[in-house]
């Protein structure tokens, strides 16, 4: 009835229907469902936050698909037939392969593709479908504030929420293994295969002992000066472990006292980077003491709008750094997840300096977890280059905006590889004529038309030529659209296509 009277919204539809496919598979009662429509109609079974629209759309949205229209594939020669004309939309079944944009400052990333996603991903969360975390510089017009439940801006005090440092785990060897990428990831060669294991041997060996005092793993604060080898905190987290009769931890922080100051130790350069955390605008965040509201992204379990603001303007190098901490701690907790069948999505607005070894590892877990993840960048010379090729094989969507510059062209040429197409050859061949009267008839032909009598010869073959070249997607692709190449979770694929993103 209020769905016939106009009282029920899209989102309240694919929201029941989340619910009626918990009650088939055995996760609701049958009876807790019915009353709940029979008592709240279109408004059952309730968002932890009771909305049931965002505050404002901008996209073209149809929840019924699960899909947001972001252009329009164009009546271009370059596209195949089946596609010309056609719209062009994505989904989590999309996504779940995760989705790499490249183009410079003002192609459209973020107002044509990014901004779209998150509203999106928010009205499934909505819907009880999806967890998202859209990560982004203070300022991005990445939607606004109530289109979140969890908006983190780190550096302003004013933020209501705090950001977990160690991703909500008790586990010391866990949290050094994140913590550890998103300190010194970048520094990792993968030339050599090198990683961050030395580096979390380091960390798991001071927060082992620190958590097994406190209850709690340390602060920035505490953890440059454990870094540091300052003799105060050590001298006393070793006495009063020595209290505990913590022998193994004992010999842990004895392993590290050993290793200060001797060639090759990561320590000091793992203080140096969480000395860029230890700022004063930075003093009222990382609180592991319990004094702030910290998300952590272990509730991702949940259909939970998480908005994370970065503070680039001045702290660039923390901006990267912690933009590799929320991907560490993404990659690290959703495939551990419980209920995959709600989708979850972590979007970097700008994933400069994010790329790492331990980072495309991870993404390449994500598919079979029921999770994706949506990166921009600005060009690829911002990945390391023995990174671009297992990046662009890892991510199933991959999309080229316009203004590429040839040698990230090249990249992508390589990644879509080549087709099979037919190519045809016409030559002109002059005739001789061997008798009088043919010589002849040629003379009064060249005195018409000025030319030779010549024969036209045909000749068509399969040769194999690249999908898009690094010189057409550096130069042949318009102002306003992209080329774009898609993978679904279930393995089908659509060619790159030239795409109208105004359209």
């Amino acid at each position: 009835a209020e769905a016939r009277q106009g009282l029920m919204r899209d989102v309240d539809h694919a929201r029941i229907t989340r619910a009626w496919q918990g009650v088939r598979s055995g996760r609701h009662s049958l009876a807790t469902f019915t009353d709940a429509v029979l008592t709240h109609g279109s408004g059952a079974c309730p968002h932890p936050s009771g909305a049931r629209d965002l505050p404002v759309r901008q996209a073209r949205h149809d929840l019924v698909t699960g899909q947001v229209r972001i252009g329009t594939a164009a009546d271009d020669a370059r596209n195949p037939y089946a596609y010309r004309g056609a719209g062009l939309a994505l989904g989590p079944d999309l996504l779940g392969t995760s989705l790499l944009a490249v183009g410079p400052a003002g192609s459209g990333k973020t107002g044509s593709l990014v901004r779209p996603l998150t509203e999106s991903l928010c009205l499934h969360a909505l819907a009880g479908r999806a967890a998202v975390v859209v990560v982004g510089a203070a300022g991005a017009d990445l939607g606004p504030a109530d289109a979140y439940d969890v908006v983190v801006r780190i550096g302003n005090p004013d933020s209501v929420y705090d950001l977990d440092l160690y991703g909500g785990t008790t586990d010391p060897d866990e949290a050094a293994v994140v913590l550890a990428e998103a300190l010194v990831g970048d520094l990792a060669d993968p030339h050599t295969g090198g990683d961050t294991r030395r580096s979390a041997t380091v960390l798991s060996q001071l927060l082992g002992p620190f958590h097994a005092v406190h209850g709690r793993f340390p602060g920035i604060p505490e953890l440059r000066q454990l870094l540091d080898g300052s003799p105060g905190p050590l001298a006393e987290l070793r006495q009063k472990l020595r209290s505990a009769g913590q022998d193994s931890l004992l010999r842990e922080l004895d392993a590290r006292e050993r290793q200060l100051g001797r060639p090759g130790d990561v320590g000091g350069v793992l203080a140096d980077r969480v000395a860029l955390l230890d700022r004063p605008a930075f003093a009222p965040f990382f609180d592991t003491s319990g004094r702030t509201r910290p998300f952590s992204l272990k509730a991702l379990d949940h259909p939970v709008r998480v908005r994370i603001d970065l503070p680039e303007r001045g702290h660039a190098d923390a901006s990267r750094m912690l933009a590799r901490l929320v991907l560490a701690q993404f990659t690290a907790s959703v495939p551990v997840r419980e209920d995959r069948s709600l989708f979850a999505c972590l979007v970097l607005d700008d994933a400069s300096g994010v790329v790492t070894p331990e980072a495309v590892r991870g993404v390449q877990r994500l598919r079979s977890a029921g999770a994706g993840v949506v990166l921009t960048l600005r060009t690829l010379d911002d990945v390391p280059r023995p990174l671009r090729g297992p990046l662009l094989g890892a991510i199933g969507c991959r999309m080229a905006l316009s203004g590429l510059t040839p040698w990230d062209g090249q990249d992508f040429a390589e990644v879509w590889g080549k087709e099979w197409t037919e190519a045809r050859d016409v030559t002109d061949r002059q005739i001789i004529a061997e008798t009088p009267a043919g010589k002849a008839v040629h003379m009064l032909r060249r005195v018409i038309t000025g030319k030779a009598p010549t024969a036209r010869a045909v000749t068509v073959r399969q040769v194999e030529r690249e999908r898009w070249s690094a010189s057409e997607l550096a130069h042949a692709v318009p102002a306003g659209h992209a080329v774009l190449s898609l993978t679904s979770v279930k393995g089908e694929h659509a060619p790159p296509l030239l795409v109208d993103l105004r359209g």
